[in-house]
């Protein structure tokens, strides 16, 4: 497995991009999370100017054995259907890409299903979905490092290609109960304060997952190291996530976060390469269970919090134009200096 040379980002330009920031005409502070928001971009790029340039949502999907558990309320096909939705424009992360200027890619990292080409498409897939992991390790070791790798060489494609941008979103039909799993084994976290309804469990269906994943945690008990824990009760469009995350954050992108199940890849990722959470911007709060203690975990301050729950990277695109925003009034927006506006005394 390749080592992630993520390097802490720089702070040598920090009190000079502070300066920027307060010298600005308004009182100080007063554009709160902007303000640490163009800070921490300015950081990332290391420069007084930051820029964002062709923002791009990579949607990795996979299908997952545990399925035939009945964990979700959706049959696994759903998988497969969606991202044709995908491919043909008319889901939610489409909508809000266009709306955005995304450029948008679906990775099949794992579906299982034939999927028709085409130039959104990017075949990377690794198997028909992961095995049951109520039973087996959800993927082989060879198959958890050959996912990582994969995702990693595809986010430095598109860092060469010119983005600095980069947004994560997935689909996977359970891919809730493998992020409640990764969750539960490398925080630490109560496997109860891990589980939530996914795409919409009734009360019975909520009891149904909270049993069999306990089960499940019981079957792979005493694992801790990372890819251990991913090979064991990761997916496919997880394990490639997390790659893509190590491969864009060492080519110093910026790292759009969506919801829970991109949480989950990114605590793998952060466990690997610590230093890629400076790199991250959590674009909003999930209502799925868990989503708010995991961000606590990962000492994260999500942007918004509109009740989403959908998954796609629809929050991560949501978010974006407050990153626009930041950026826009640190190059743009006047100094008391040049407007000649009397500073506070």
């Amino acid at each position: 497995m390749p080592t992630f040379r993520i390097e802490p980002i720089s702070q040598a330009l920090a009190p000079a991009l502070q300066h920027r920031i307060d010298s600005k005409t308004k009182p100080l502070g007063s554009l709160g999370r902007l303000e640490r928001l163009a800070k921490q971009i300015g950081c990332i790029q290391n420069t007084l100017s930051p820029a964002l340039r062709a923002p791009v949502m990579l949607v990795f999907a996979g299908d997952h054995g545990i399925t035939r558990e009945g964990v979700s309320p959706f049959p696994q096909a759903v998988t497969a259907q969606m991202v044709l939705n995908f491919l043909a424009g008319g889901a939610a992360i489409n909508v809000f890409a266009r709306q955005n200027g995304f450029g948008l890619k679906v990775v099949d990292a794992g579906v299982n299903a034939d999927l028709p080409a085409h130039p959104d498409l990017v075949p990377a897939g690794i198997d028909k979905g992961t095995r049951n992991f109520l039973h087996e390790p959800a993927m082989s070791p060879e198959q958890c490092q050959a996912a990582v790798q994969r995702g990693a060489a595809l986010a430095q494609e598109i860092a060469a290609s010119g983005s600095n941008v980069i947004g994560f979103g997935e689909m996977g039909i359970g891919n809730t109960s493998s992020a409640a799993l990764l969750m539960h084994f490398l925080s630490g976290a109560p496997l109860a304060e891990c589980i939530g309804r996914g795409t919409g469990l009734d009360d019975a269906g909520l009891q149904h997952k909270r049993s069999v994943l306990t089960q499940a945690a019981a079957h792979h008990a005493g694992i801790s190291d990372p890819l251990e824990v991913l090979a064991a009760v990761g997916g496919f469009e997880i394990a490639m996530m997390a790659g893509a995350m190590l491969g864009a954050a060492e080519k110093g992108m910026i790292l759009l976060i969506d919801g829970f199940i991109v949480s989950a890849a990114l605590l793998v990722a952060s466990r690997l390469a610590p230093s890629i959470l400076e790199y991250c911007v959590f674009s909003h709060r999930s209502r799925e269970t868990g989503h708010a203690r995991l961000l606590d975990y990962l000492q994260a301050e999500p942007l918004l919090d509109l009740e989403l729950r959908l998954g796609e990277g629809t929050g991560a695109v949501l978010a974006y134009p407050l990153l626009a925003a930041s950026v826009a009034f640190l190059n743009e927006m006047a100094s008391f200096e040049s407007a000649g506006v009397s500073n506070r005394q």
